[in-house]
């Protein structure tokens, strides 16, 4: 069986410092659970709080590069896919994610989510601003944005998500 794959998207120089811990320990669970992590792969913000934490877990973390620069890759990224695409980049992390969670907002971040919302992925919204809530609850429509308040919830989430997942496959 194919192993399962959470992208975990968030901001990397402008992470709070409740994103970057919420994202440690996210990383951690998602290690925890045998799912593979799958981030932007750099050495800044969510991406490498969240490897960070998958790799004190003994995860495997995959990191979806933006250019061919690799000195900006996180030393927690198992394996460096390198796109040069900038932030077309972004469809690639979306759609190569069983279920995408969202942990703290960017722009970038947003773009992500936009793209897994248009693409059916389960969204699951984790240290978001009410407002980023509220318009992407919206945009997702019924059912199509989650919302955890912890990143305990996000995994509970991302289990029910992955169950309805593969009985719509059967």
């Amino acid at each position: 069986m194919k192993k399962l794959i959470i992208g975990v998207m968030g901001p990397g120089e402008n992470a709070t410092p409740s994103d970057l811990e919420t994202a440690r320990e996210l990383g951690k669970l998602i290690a925890q659970q045998g799912w593979v992590l799958l981030t932007g792969g750099r050495n800044s913000g969510v991406m490498d709080a969240a490897s960070i934490g998958a790799k004190s877990a003994n995860g495997l973390t995959i990191g979806i590069l933006p250019s061919s620069d690799t000195s900006n890759v996180s030393d927690a990224v198992d394996i460096a896919i390198i796109t040069d695409m900038g932030n077309a980049r972004n469809n690639i992390n979306v759609l190569s994610s069983d279920v995408v969670i969202a942990c703290g907002m960017g722009a970038g971040t947003a773009s992500e989510i936009a793209l897994a919302i248009k693409a059916n992925k389960p969204v699951i919204l984790l240290n978001c601003e009410e407002k980023s809530r509220e318009f992407f609850g919206n945009l997702g429509g019924d059912g199509g944005v989650a919302i955890a308040p912890t990143p305990q919830a996000a995994i509970q989430q991302a289990k029910q998500a992955i169950a309805l997942i593969r009985q719509l496959s059967d």
